[in-house]
């Protein structure tokens, strides 16, 4: 079962045994800083062993006390403006050890190197589009076929169909030929802070290699743009060169590293943070 999404006073968190941490999401301000014992009291009752925070930069004190730590910051997260930064506390030894740092840090060395360089890719044969809700159940499949566990309930397609009708924007590449979905990816939508995160990019194991990522965001990029999005970022499997290079490519800049931060493709992985701004 997926760990769930609900609120906490003004703010909204996810939390469960899944990831075995809660993500505080979206913090309201007048709940600070009485919220920060209340996510500590939570994680202990559950027993936790990460609490993941995205909060504002001047709220950053709040949760230092505390002995937070800043695992990653991003500019004009808030509206163009204000940053954010991203913290963690572990609440286990072991969890706050990243054994594969080396493999993580070449992995970044790789997606730095290829930096706005262009991929020789022909998607002629595939329609990227803007998901529907009557794609809700094939965009499930892709994702059951490709995330053995993910951190939100992709796999369900009544979660699929809610989220397409509130601030989750779906895109899809269909092959041509078989009208089949061979790849999709989100956009998961804050229009009040104009801030915009590019996730869930899934593509099927036989299609891989046509630059069908690429294309998505490419189309995810300029439909948030035509929004008056101002802000984009990713929070990408750090192990995974491939989504690493790919946002390096779209021009994304690397905020830093969520340790063992998500449950993903069957166990909890560190997490890279890129972001990217529109003009």
């Amino acid at each position: 079962m997926s760990d769930k999404i609900e609120t906490m006073g003004n703010s909204v968190i996810q939390h469960g045994p899944e990831n075995s941490r809660i993500y505080l999401m979206k913090v309201g301000g007048a709940d600070v800083p009485e919220i920060v014992g209340k996510l500590e009291k939570l994680a202990q009752k559950k027993s936790y062993s990460k609490i993941f925070a995205k909060v504002p930069l001047q709220l950053k004190p709040f949760f230092r006390e505390e002995d937070y730590k800043a695992e990653a910051m991003v500019p004009g997260f808030y509206q163009g403006r204000d940053e954010a930064v991203f913290l963690a506390k572990f609440l286990s030894k072991e969890r706050e050890l990243e054994p594969k740092t080396d493999e993580i840090s070449a992995n970044l060395t790789i997606a730095r190197s290829k930096a706005k360089q262009r991929t020789d890719t022909d998607i002629k044969s595939f329609r990227i589009k803007k998901a529907e809700p009557g794609d809700a159940e094939n965009i499930s499949g892709v994702f059951k076929r490709v995330f053995e566990t993910y951190p939100f309930p992709v796999h369900d397609v009544g979660y699929i169909k809610d989220t397409m009708r509130g601030h989750i924007c779906y895109f899809c590449a269909v092959e041509k030929d078989t009208k089949k979905i061979a790849a999709v990816s989100s956009a998961e939508i804050d229009a009040t802070e104009k801030n915009v995160e590019m996730t869930d990019f899934a593509t099927l194991p036989a299609y891989r290699g046509n630059g069908l990522a690429g294309a998505l965001l490419e189309r995810m990029e300029s439909e948030m743009a035509t929004m008056g999005i101002k802000k984009a970022y990713t929070i990408a499997r750090a192990l995974s060169v491939g989504v690493n290079i790919l946002f390096a490519r779209a021009g994304y800049e690397y905020a830093g590293t969520l340790i063992n931060n998500t449950n993903i493709c069957g166990q909890i992985e560190s997490m890279n943070v890129w972001h990217k701004s529109f003009r």
